[in-house]
């Protein structure tokens, strides 16, 4: 059986408040809403979350579709860039761009890419490790992590050309005994399960 990795998508940006405390915008509310008759969702017998609101928010709404509870995990979330709080759009991208192309250090205070990467892959792991293999799972978490997730699964070098395609909503599958990945990232809308 698999587990899928899902990023949540378009965020309310709100330079006021941390960011892990945003919540979904309404497109990004919407994009989720309209996938929750899919047939792969109605598969999924367990939802793992980040702990950030737009993470929680998104499995809350998957689970309500899938009629299974929310587990949450802290160490889901994404990776650490309090030090330099909310960056306006270019310059969040040319940072993104730093943290991906020198895993070993730090931009600005924030968490580096390989501390980030060995979180959520343990993260993950520990999840995987008490998990029936053949009960299909969902991860719900964030965009940066998700990526250094997929690099580590994939036997990838970690670099942004991994990163997820922009809006967010995109997934991943990966096998859940040999934890090789099944697929690349995929906007929620466009995946249709394993055939």
């Amino acid at each position: 059986m698999y587990a899928v990795y899902l990023t949540h998508p378009q965020v309310g940006i709100d330079p006021a408040k941390p960011v892990p405390d945003w919540s979904l915008s309404g497109k990004g509310r919407a994009r989720i809403e309209a996938v929750c008759d899919a047939p792969w969702i109605a598969g999924i017998g367990r939802i793992v979350s980040s702990a950030e609101a737009k993470a929680r928010e998104t499995a809350v709404i998957l689970g309500a579709a899938a009629g299974v509870p929310v587990e949450i995990v802290d160490a889901m979330g994404e990776n650490d860039r309090a030090a330099t709080g909310f960056l306006p759009p270019t310059e969040f991208e040319a940072a993104a761009d730093r943290f991906f192309a020198a895993p070993d250090l730090s931009f600005r205070g924030w968490e580096r890419a390989v501390d980030a990467q060995a979180r959520i892959v343990a993260a993950v792991g520990k999840v995987l490790d008490t998990h029936d293999p053949s009960v299909p799972l969902l991860f719900v978490g964030h965009g940066a992590v998700g990526t250094l997730l997929k690099c580590r699964l994939g036997g990838r070098v970690i670099a942004r050309g991994e990163d997820q395609p922009p809006g967010g909503g995109n997934l991943f599958a990966f096998d859940l005994v040999s934890r090789r990945l099944l697929c690349d990232w995929t906007t929620v809308e466009e995946w249709q399960g394993l055939l």
